[in-house]
């Protein structure tokens, strides 16, 4: 499915913080891309306002061609770039729409979480459990459909695979004793199907050496 032109003629700086955060998924997009890319990590406060909007990721695309640089901000905005541009996103309407379905009910996760590590009441804890089940029982759905394979389309790593991937490296990188119950809800919750996008994911070659140092702080299954 991965179509790697473009490649060569692009070179990437991806300015974010040094920590796993909200850009693993754009990681696992430029490493199985292949593209010419570096990270650097801007001071923080210093540079908060050379950002476009104050904040990070930022994605700046230069091309060899000499034409201005191509900067992007937004953390999906990066990612949904990425994957068309590359491959990793389904030409198909029906079938981009799907994935970014599934992207989006993941954020929707995240955000909510998020509240909730920060002491959000009983009806955020109440919601986000429901979100968590939903997001466990749909995903698990579209995988059983797609013929267990490990993959959400086909048989080849797509989009929504590495993004589920980011998904729980972002939710799961709490240090001990800090985890959250509902991070131990999630890993209780993990069904085999979604176990083989997880082993997919970090047995790629593209992707296996650069998600070794995660999974030993932060595993994702166990």
């Amino acid at each position: 499915m991965a179509n790697n032109a473009g490649s060569a003629d692009s070179t990437y700086t991806l300015r974010y913080f040094n920590v796993v955060g909200i850009i693993e998924t754009i990681r696992l997009l430029l490493l199985a891309s292949k593209a010419n890319w570096s990270e650097v990590h801007p001071e923080w406060p210093r540079e908060k306002y050379d950002q476009p909007f104050g904040r990070m990721p930022v994605l700046i695309e230069k091309s060899a061609d000499g034409s201005p640089d191509f900067v992007l901000t937004e953390s999906r905005t990066i990612e949904r770039y990425l994957a068309r541009k590359y491959g990793f996103m389904p030409t198909d309407l029906k079938e981009a729409a799907r994935q970014e379905q599934l992207r989006d009910l993941q954020a929707d996760v995240g955000i909510l979480s998020n509240e909730v590590r920060l002491g959000a009441g009983n009806e955020a804890k109440e919601r986000l459990q429901f979100l968590i089940d939903r997001l466990i029982d749909f995903h698990t759905e579209v995988l059983k459909e797609n013929g267990d394979t490990g993959y959400f389309l086909g048989d080849k790593l797509s989009y929504v695979d590495m993004a589920l991937y980011g998904f729980l490296s972002l939710i799961f990188s709490h240090p001990p004793p800090s985890i959250p119950t509902y991070v131990q809800d999630i890993k209780k919750s993990i069904t085999p199907e979604i176990k083989k996008v997880i082993d997919n994911v970090e047995s790629h070659p593209l992707l296996r050496d650069h998600l070794i140092g995660i999974t030993q702080l932060y595993p994702l299954l166990g």
